[in-house]
């Protein structure tokens, strides 16, 4: 199961464990049972502090348990392999298991040793989910730390019987104590708010006593991440106020336009943009959404800006970079049906389909990469477009067209998604030239028609925005608003790519950091008048 490279990555983390560890698994005869197998015996035989039994009496199986041999009250489970992007999942639970301190907030981790009750979660995932990661290691933590929580993580492959009958049609799902808790993806302080009411207020008083910021950047993806190294770096105190740092990076697998970077995925490349900015000064606030503006009176003043849990933070220079989201359809039965059949994330739900018949529509290159990827799991894709030709690139329309499984249908409009009630059971796509429309039979549509920009909160502030809610910025990046300028896919920039928004972040940064020279704060000039 283990490569020689991965063996020795895995006695390099090993050097970190503290303490003894057991893996107890549960196995038949099943294929993926002796993998199991195979894999725990590997990684027991690489560390004298690992030892692996295979008499657990777990209902599913293949799955398997990691505890400190000292404290059999705290343990995680895994049902399934988790390999594939979960293969990090594993490593964390086993040197965490053995002693290794988490890398997380402490109060965090205060907060989960002090919830009261008994938590029972079942977390399902796939092995190509690039969301999942964070939900299988925030609960692993949860039941490493609490005796009364328990976490069992679920490879939704292995266990197809059991995705089945709960209809769980998109990862990750959760449940606790046996009821759906969430769908999609969670960090650890998300759940742990959704679990403690006094979550909230703990965060909001946190972000009420910071100091005013020279520079505040709103979001935290390519665009925020770019502006604030470049800020931080001119000496200027620096914030990231981010819902999600990392943005859209964080539901983008494959990378390849990325100039002097063969190929790379979005998580990964979130992470890189995390560490740069931790090589400096800046103030990394995480699930920080913002949901109000208050723009400063005069040049110089304090910009405000109202947070969802209520804080206010306070900065002369405000850089907005709220990225953008998918657009949904808005046809009858979309939202009915989001995460029972419609859904937005090939990479991360197209595994749950496999064999079956699904629709992707948009014929952009998103669309049409996901038909790509799409076709080699399920069993037909349909296309839809409602342009009358594609307008994905010709290499990727080529691409699509040499694929038996797929039929492309061009000039469709979709009006509506159909149902049983439960799941998705078909579409009604109009033919725009002679208005004829189809029904077609399928059990999965996948949303690619492009991105709305995150700029509703910004309405009514005197910011200028454009018909299509994008932040009007000239070409220093400013707004029509004294101190506050915009970047990344927000705004009016055309082009919506990672390395344009990495440039406009960085053309946003300087923009403040001229304001900001310029600019004496108000307090120091109504002070020396």
């Amino acid at each position: 199961m283990l490569d020689a490279n991965m063996q020795t990555q895995l006695k390099q983390y090993f050097a970190n464990l503290r303490e003894p560890i057991e893996l107890v698994a549960s196995l038949d005869e099943s294929e993926k049972s002796e993998q199991t197998r195979e894999l725990l015996s590997q990684i027991a035989a690489l560390h004298e502090l690992v030892s692996a039994s295979f008499d657990g009496t777990d209902d599913r199986k293949p799955s398997f348990i990691i505890r400190r041999a000292s404290d059999a009250t705290k343990w995680v489970r895994f049902a399934g392999l988790p390999m594939g992007h979960e293969f990090t999942s594993l490593v964390l639970a086993l040197l965490w298991a053995g002693g290794h301190p988490p890398k997380v907030d402490a109060d965090l981790i205060e907060q989960v040793r002090a919830l009261e009750g008994d938590y029972d979660f079942e977390m399902f995932f796939s092995l190509s989910c690039h969301n999942c990661p964070d939900v299988v290691q925030a609960l692993t933590l949860m039941a490493l730390k609490n005796p009364r929580i328990n976490a069992t993580l679920i490879e939704g492959g292995t266990f197809q019987e059991e995705v089945d009958a709960r209809e769980i049609m998109a990862v990750p799902a959760t449940f606790l104590n046996g009821e759906s808790f969430y769908n999609g993806k969670m960090e650890l302080a998300e759940i742990l708010s959704k679990l403690d009411s006094g979550a909230d207020a703990k965060a909001a008083e946190k972000l009420d006593a910071k100091e005013p910021f020279e520079v505040l950047v709103i979001g935290g993806g390519p665009a925020g991440a770019a502006s604030a190294v470049y800020t931080a770096r001119k000496g200027f105190r620096t914030g990231i106020a981010a819902e999600r740092f990392g943005g859209q990076l964080m539901d983008t697998l494959g990378i390849e336009n990325l100039p002097g970077t063969s190929y790379t995925e979005g998580p990964k490349l979130a992470d890189n943009l995390r560490s740069h900015t931790g090589d400096y000064d800046i103030d990394v606030m995480d699930l920080a959404r913002a949901t109000q503006l208050k723009p400063a009176g005069e040049a110089g003043g304090m910009h405000e800006v109202t947070m969802a849990n209520g804080a206010v933070l306070k900065a002369r220079s405000l850089i907005l970079s709220t990225g953008a989201r998918w657009r949904n359809l808005g046809v009858p039965g979309e939202a009915e049906y989001r995460n029972k059949g419609v859904a937005y994330c090939p990479h991360c739900d197209g595994p749950l389909f496999k064999g079956k018949n699904i629709a992707v529509i948009g014929g952009g290159n998103s669309g049409v990469e996901a038909a790509i990827d799409l076709a080699k799991i399920v069993g037909h894709v349909t296309l839809i477009e409602y342009d009358s030709k594609l307008r994905a690139d010709d290499v990727l329309q080529r691409k699509l067209r040499s694929m038996s499984n797929v039929e492309i249908i061009t000039s469709g409009q979709t009006t509506e998604v159909l149902g049983d009630g439960s799941k998705v059971s078909g579409l009604i796509v109009k033919d725009r030239t002679s208005g004829d429309e189809r029904r077609i039979e399928l059990e999965g549509v996948f949303v690619q028609i492009g991105l709305v920009p995150n700029t509703e909160w910004l309405e009514g502030t005197g910011l200028e925005l454009s018909q299509h809610g994008e932040i009007v910025v000239d070409q220093h990046g400013a707004t029509n608003l004294p101190g506050i300028y915009g970047a990344g896919d927000a705004t009016t920039v055309p082009d919506k790519q990672i390395v344009v928004a990495m440039g406009e972040g960085a053309k946003a940064g300087l923009g403040a950091f001229d304001y900001l020279i310029r600019n004496e704060p108000a307090d120091e000039v109504a002070e020396a008048a």
